[in-house]
C-alpha cells in the first residue's frame, strides 16, 4: 500500500541530487574572474638629463614630507624673506617665529630661489627701473650671503629640467635668458614678445615645455624647451592679470592664479586650452601644493591693485586637486595681503609674505590659524628651507 509514496520519495531525492550537481557545476563555470590588477599610470618619458618621474600619478611624490635629499644635509631650517623696498633679506627661525638675521642685497629683491642642485639660494634683485640687476647667492648651511653677480633684470628665475641652465625671467624685456646654472654666464636668450609682464612658470610632467604667465597681457606663453622656441599664446582674460602657475599632481592640467579674476583658471597644457575656472578670493596670487599632493593652497592677496592697501581682504583658499573644488577658506584675521611663499618641510605650516602689510604669515595647514612676524618693507617671494625633493625647478621652490 505504501509503494507509490516510497517511489515518489526516491524520485524526488534523485532529482534534488541532480539539481544540486548542476548548481555546483554552474556556479563553478559562472564564478567571477579575479579582479584585474589596478592600472598604474604609464611611465613618463622625460627629456634627457631630467630625473625620472617616480610616480606618474603624483609628480610631487618625492617632495613629500620628510623626503629630504642628501644634498640639503646641514642646511639651517630658516625662512628667507626678500623685502622689495628695503632692499634686504630677513631670516626667520621657524622654531621660534623670530627674525634671527637680516642683510642687505641688491636693489628690488623679488624672490629667493633654490638652485636646481639645492646647494644655493639665489636672491633675484631685478633693480626695477635701474640697469644694475643682480643675483645674490646665499649659503643655506650658514644663512650668509655671498658676492652678488650682475644679471640683467632677474625678476624671477627657474631651471631647465636637466639642471644645466638657469632661466632668468627678464620681465622688462619680455625675454628669457638661459644662463649657466652655477656661474650665471649668459648662454642664449629667447624673446617672448607677446608676453608682457612675463613672470611665473611651471613645467610639464616630462619637462618638454613650460607655461609662463604674462601679467600685463592676461595670457599665457607656451615654451618648447627642447627646441627653445615659443609655441604660442593663450588668452585667459583681456582684463586679467595672471600670476603664479602650478601643475596638477598627475600632470594633466595647470592651475593659474589671476588677481583680477579672483580665482584660478584650469588649463590643459598639452592642448593649450582653458578647461575650467575656480573662484577663490580677492586678488588671487600664489599657489602651493600640499606635501601629500592632494591640496593646492591659494594665496588671495586681498586687492586687485598692484599696490594695495594694508589690512585688505586677504585670505587663503584650499583647493582639492581631485575634485577641483574649494574645500576651505581661511581669512587673515584683521585683514592682510598673503602673496608668495611655500609649505614647511613637514607640511604643517604655510609660510606667506604679507606684501602690503610688511609681515610674514605662518598659517597652520590644519586649522588655518595665523601667526604674524614683522619684517622689512614690502616682502615678496619668500622661501622655506630646506624643503623635501630631489631638485628645484626654481621660483620659491618648485620641488620634484
Amino acid at each position: 500500500m505504501d509503494f507509490q509514496p516510497r517511489r515518489l520519495s526516491r524520485l524526488a531525492s534523485s532529482i534534488s541530487v541532480a539539481l544540486a550537481a548542476l548548481c555546483i557545476a554552474g556556479s563553478a563555470s559562472a564564478a567571477p574572474a579575479p579582479a584585474p590588477a589596478p592600472v598604474s599610470a604609464p611611465a613618463i618619458t622625460t627629456v634627457p638629463g631630467m630625473p625620472p618621474v617616480v610616480n606618474p600619478a603624483n609628480l610631487y611624490s618625492e617632495a613629500g614630507a620628510g623626503h629630504f635629499s642628501p644634498a640639503v644635509a646641514g642646511a639651517l631650517p630658516r625662512i628667507y624673506v626678500p623685502n622689495l623696498r628695503s632692499n634686504d633679506v630677513y631670516v626667520i627661525d621657524p622654531a621660534t617665529f623670530k627674525v634671527v638675521e637680516k642683510f642687505k642685497v641688491g636693489f628690488s629683491p623679488q624672490h629667493v630661489v633654490p638652485a636646481w642642485d639645492l646647494q644655493t639660494l639665489w636672491v633675484a634683485n631685478n633693480a626695477e627701473g635701474r640697469p644694475d640687476g643682480s643675483l645674490t647667492p646665499i649659503d643655506p648651511k650658514t644663512a650668509k650671503p655671498g658676492k652678488e653677480i650682475p644679471v640683467e633684470d632677474p625678476y624671477n628665475m627657474y631651471f631647465t629640467p636637466d639642471g644645466k641652465e638657469a632661466i632668468v625671467v627678464v620681465e622688462a624685456h619680455a625675454q628669457l635668458d638661459f644662463r649657466d646654472a652655477h656661474t650665471m654666464a649668459l648662454k642664449s636668450s629667447l624673446s617672448v614678445p607677446e608676453c608682457k609682464g612675463i613672470n611665473h612658470a611651471d613645467f610639464s610632467i616630462d619637462g618638454k615645455y613650460a607655461l609662463f604667465t604674462c601679467e600685463f597681457g592676461g595670457r599665457l606663453a607656451k615654451i618648447d624647451l627642447v627646441n627653445r622656441k615659443v609655441v604660442g599664446y593663450l588668452q585667459l582674460d583681456k582684463k586679467g592679470m595672471p600670476q603664479d602657475i602650478r601643475i596638477s599632481p598627475d600632470g594633466k592640467v595647470f592651475f593659474v592664479a589671476d588677481m583680477m579674476a579672483d580665482g584660478v583658471f584650469v588649463i590643459d597644457g598639452d592642448n593649450f586650452t582653458k578647461v575650467g575656472f575656480i573662484k577663490t578670493g580677492t586678488g588671487t596670487h600664489g599657489l602651493y601644493p600640499s606635501r601629500d599632493g592632494t591640496k593646492l593652497y591659494v594665496a588671495n592677496r586681498g586687492s586687485n591693485k598692484i599696490h594695495g592697501a594694508r589690512n585688505g581682504k586677504g585670505s587663503v583658499s584650499v583647493i582639492d586637486f581631485a575634485t577641483r573644488e574649494v574645500v576651505a577658506n581661511w581669512p587673515i584675521p584683521g585683514g592682510g595681503s598673503p602673496d608668495m611663499g611655500n609649505v614647511s618641510a613637514d607640511g604643517k605650516m604655510l609660510w606667506l609674505s604679507g606684501r602690503f602689510d610688511d609681515v610674514v604669515y605662518a598659517i597652520d595647514t590644519t586649522s588655518g590659524a595665523v601667526k604674524k612676524i614683522a619684517v622689512g618693507a614690502e616682502p615678496h617671494g619668500l622661501t622655506v628651507w630646506p624643503q623635501p625633493g630631489r631638485y628645484s625647478l626654481g621660483h620659491t621652490g618648485n620641488m620634484r
